[in-house]
Parts: structure tokens; sequence; C-alpha cells
């Protein structure tokens, strides 16, 4: 008995027809090779709501600045595409220079990049009792120091040795970081009476 068959004209698409989705690298060649704006904008279509994400946690929520270091990223990215070697995947590679361009924010607004001190407090205070404050919210509070080992830990996945290789930190300084950001992060998420009663 053989198996069952769709026909054709059900699925719409033959397994000649069917058309696969170019890979990045077939994309990223013909945007370096041809200067293909196709080509570019399926890349771009692919990663700019990753990348957008990842740079707006980074930034605590700055929409205009996250926009500004999206483009940034794409600049240098098309700028650098004819000397990545692919021994990462594009989108890591995409990310790693969304950080430099963060980090790049941070120093030119003179933000303290890493945050060593152990009672550092959140941006603010919540005044309104009844507000629940959420994880966005809270991360944007969190120095930017935790907060960015947080997000590259936490949200993308990068170990403690990447992240000290990406920031120019030891594994054990992001260790560090995260536990500091993750103990900040309970403790802005926690019902407000919990947070008066640690006062």
């Amino acid at each position: 008995m053989q198996p069952f068959r769709a026909p054709e004209a059900l699925t719409g698409v033959s397994e000649a027809t069917a058309v696969k989705a170019p890979t990045d690298r077939d994309l990223a060649d013909r945007v370096v090779r041809d200067g293909d704006e196709a080509a570019f904008r399926t890349l771009y279509r692919r990663y700019t709501p990753g990348l957008y994400r990842f740079v707006l946690r980074l930034l605590g929520g700055n929409e205009a600045d996250s926009e500004d270091i999206v483009q940034q990223a794409w600049v240098k990215a098309v700028e650098g595409l004819p000397s990545f070697r692919w021994e990462a995947a594009f989108g890591t590679w995409l990310s790693g220079i969304g950080l430099n361009c963060c980090r790049a924010t941070f120093r030119r607004k003179d933000f303290r990049w890493l945050a060593l001190d152990e009672h550092s407090e959140p941006a603010a205070a919540i005044d309104r009792p009844h507000e629940r404050i959420d994880l966005e919210s809270a991360l944007a509070r969190l120095p930017v120091g935790y907060r960015t080992v947080v997000v590259l830990h936490d949200v993308e996945g990068f170990t403690h040795e990447e992240i000290g290789s990406r920031l120019g930190i030891s594994a054990n300084t992001s260790k560090s970081q995260l536990s500091r950001g993750r103990r900040l992060l309970r403790s802005l998420l926690a019902p407000l009476d919990e947070r008066q009663a640690r006062v």
C-alpha cells in the first residue's frame, strides 16, 4: 500500500515548482557582488525585527535611539559584509554589531557601562502602588551594565565567555553582573509591599 499523496490541485505547489528561500549567505553574496537591493531588503526584513527588540532592551526602551542604532548597525554590516567569514550565523554577527553601536551610544551619553556597585539603584522608584511593573519596564530600569549582561545571557543565550569577549570583560565579571542584575530585577518585579518591607 502506498502512502497517501495530496493532489497538486489541493496543495497548490508541486515538489518540482516549490521555491526554496535563499540562504543568508546567498543573499549576502548577491549584495556584495552585485549590490542587489532586493537581496538586501530580504536580509533586512529577516533580521530587523529581532535586532530592534535586542537593541531596544539594551537601551532600556528608548525607541528613538533604538531606531537610529538599528540603522547604524545595518550600515556597518553592509560595509563589513565583504570581510564577514561566516564563522557565526549572520544574525549573531549582526547582533554583535548592534551591541557595539549601543556601547558607543552609552559612551557618548556618558552612561556607566558596567555598574559594579552592589548597591546600584534602579532608574526610578515606583510611585503608584497599584501599578504592577512588567519585565520590559524592569529591564529598562536596570543600570546599563546589569541590563546588558542580563539581556545577552538570559534573553539572547550567550555564554559568559562570549559575553566577556564581546564586552571586553572577564567571564567572572559577566557572572557577577548577571547575578546582581537578576537580584535587582527580582526586587523590581516583587510586589510593592515586599519592596517596602526591605527598606
